[in-house]
């Protein structure tokens, strides 16, 4: 069947439809890994865009449960320059074809997706219509040009109850703004006792789970459609370790005074070289957001860059003179991706740690918790605690 991609310029892409045979609407944009693709589709940070892929091989590999980072897939629509029908892997449970079709998100193949990309990266991410319809491109273009894109993704791809990976370490609050699996993996790793909440959850509400420490996590969008997190941001500076990672790093600016701006065609993919100014080492990271914090703007803030992009110089890092709190553009728990910078888990725990030492004067529901955390020890050993989804 033939499917299309029309672009607001009016552009027209005719090719092959593969997945469902449905109209969709999003943000045009495009992604450099190689691998990755299952990853790609469940990060919620894609919600409300149609995502192509500079590789031209999709769909190779299948798709395997187990490689999720999130509950579904959010994304509105899907090109690729090949679509493997018949994939080849022994962990592959179902096709690329049978995941579109289950959660009603249309794909296109068959298209010069090198002239696509360049031509987003000529003028920016723009927005595209989908379709397997027969009308003409006059028709096509008068859907697209009535349908205005989302602003509420974070709402759509934040869960709606509070969850937990249970640990017997520090407690990290972890706010879903469109939180991957990821997160939640590394921080288990460590034994972090990790509690998932709402994007609305309000700086009370946080301060009655007695965290250690607070976690910003990576979502979709633009940062200044969540104005009640960087309230939220203020009210918890200084008061607990705070780190940020992608949308969590945009929010963590806004919060102390600086300013976030729309990139030209943004970040995504698994391989970009990112620098750390304070040991001058290099770093290839995995990234995938379309805005970043204005460089002007942190000046005058109590905010200091920590990292920055090799390649269009953008703010990559950035930690706060007088408070434990710090944040990063990219994605330490990659997937997909390289794992070099998931010592960053580390670093939020060792700043955690010296937190307490350097405040004694914990809340004594947190003292508590801790003497029963020990007792438990004692008696018995740790049960694994598995994490159970709530449906978002």
């Amino acid at each position: 069947m033939q499917a299309k991609l029309l672009l607001e310029d009016g552009t027209l892409f005719v090719g092959k439809a593969f997945g469902a045979e449905t109209d969709s609407v999003g943000e045009v944009v495009f992604n450099t890994g190689i691998t990755g693709y299952q990853e790609v589709l469940s990060d919620p940070s894609y919600c409300g865009q149609i995502v192509t892929m500079t590789y031209p091989l999709i769909g190779n590999y299948g798709i395997t449960r187990d490689d999720f980072e999130s509950v579904r897939p959010f994304i509105h629509g899907f090109v690729v320059r090949r679509h493997e029908e018949a994939p080849s892997n022994w962990r592959a449970q179902l096709t690329l074809d049978h995941l579109l079709k289950e959660y009603d998100i249309p794909g296109i193949s068959e298209i010069d997706t090198r002239m696509l990309t360049r031509k987003i990266r000529q003028h920016g991410v723009m927005k595209g219509l989908i379709t397997t319809s027969d009308k003409s491109a006059a028709e096509l273009l008068e859907m697209l040009n009535k349908e205005p894109l989302m602003r509420d993704q974070v709402a759509r791809v934040s869960t709606s109850n509070v969850f937990s990976a249970p640990g017997n370490k520090e407690r990290i609050v972890l706010v879903d703004f469109g939180a991957k699996s990821g997160i939640v993996r590394d921080l288990s790793k460590r034994g972090c006792d990790v509690v998932v909440v709402p994007q609305d959850a309000t700086a009370d509400q946080i301060r009655r789970l007695n965290p250690d420490g607070v976690l910003l996590s990576n979502g979709p969008g633009d940062p200044k459609d969540v104005p009640h997190a960087v309230t939220m941001i203020q009210e918890l500076l200084g008061e607990l370790p705070i780190f940020g990672i992608c949308l969590g790093h945009q929010l963590f600016a806004l919060a102390c005074g600086a300013d976030t701006e729309k990139l030209k065609f943004g970040h995504r993919g698994g391989n970009h070289p990112v620098k750390e100014l304070k040991s001058g080492r290099c770093f290839i990271t995995s990234q995938n957001h379309g805005y970043t914090v204005n460089k002007e703007s942190v000046a005058g803030t109590s905010l200091e860059v920590t990292h920055i992009n090799n390649n269009d110089r953008t703010i990559e890092g950035l930690q706060h003179r007088i408070h434990p709190a710090f944040s990063v553009q990219y994605h330490p728990e990659a997937a997909p991706g390289p794992f070099d910078s998931s010592y960053l888990f580390d670093d939020f725990i060792e700043m955690i740690r010296q937190f307490k030492l350097d405040h004694p004067q914990a809340p004594r529901q947190a003292q508590m918790l801790a003497s029963w955390q020990q007792i438990s020890q004692k008696n018995a050993p740790a049960a694994k605690g598995e994490l159970h989804y709530a449906q978002k």
